[in-house]
């Protein structure tokens, strides 16, 4: 169990640190917070309610598959929170483990919402909430990992992610 890498991917809002940060603890593996790898740019963007483009998140992808492959060939594992919204986004971050696994955290537009209402210091507004769920293309049938309801308490969250 140890030596699995795990993306815990969605919309912003959904927990991602929250259950990312339990399911490294509970695999005794690193946790890498993917925002924090976020260029100056990007921050500068978001913070100003202007979504992301493709072009913007490359580098920043690039940054978390260098991560996952590094943790790959030390034969560790790692759990990293990352929203990854679309498929080309997973399929690059795979280039740096073709084993990698998802946790996409999914849940309803008005209790992610809420959530950010809550949140203190963060970047992302809640006006970028429609253009991440615009972009969101969940998990398909052959990309490894699983999909769960939001409404499950993150500890609940993470039994559910270990038993896969």
């Amino acid at each position: 169990m140890q030596s699995i890498r795990w993306v815990v991917m969605g919309v912003s809002g959904c927990g991602k640190s929250t259950v990312g940060q339990a399911l490294a603890t509970a695999n005794e593996v690193g946790f890498v917070e993917g925002d924090q790898f976020h260029p100056p740019a990007n921050v500068a963007k978001m913070s100003a309610g202007v979504a992301l483009n493709d072009a913007d998140r490359a580098e920043w992808l690039l940054t978390l598959q260098a991560q996952i492959r590094a943790a790959r060939e030390r034969g560790e594992g790692l759990v990293i929170s990352c929203s990854a919204l679309k498929r080309r986004y997973r399929d690059l971050l795979r280039e740096g483990d073709p084993a990698l696994r998802f946790a996409h955290l999914s849940g309803p537009k008005e209790l992610i919402a809420a959530r950010m209402h809550t949140r203190v210091g963060h970047y992302m507004p809640t006006s970028l909430l429609d253009s991440q769920f615009r972009d969101l293309e969940p998990l398909q049938s052959d990309e490894a990992g699983v999909t769960l309801d939001i409404r499950v308490p993150p500890d609940d969250l993470v039994t559910q992610i270990r038993r896969e």
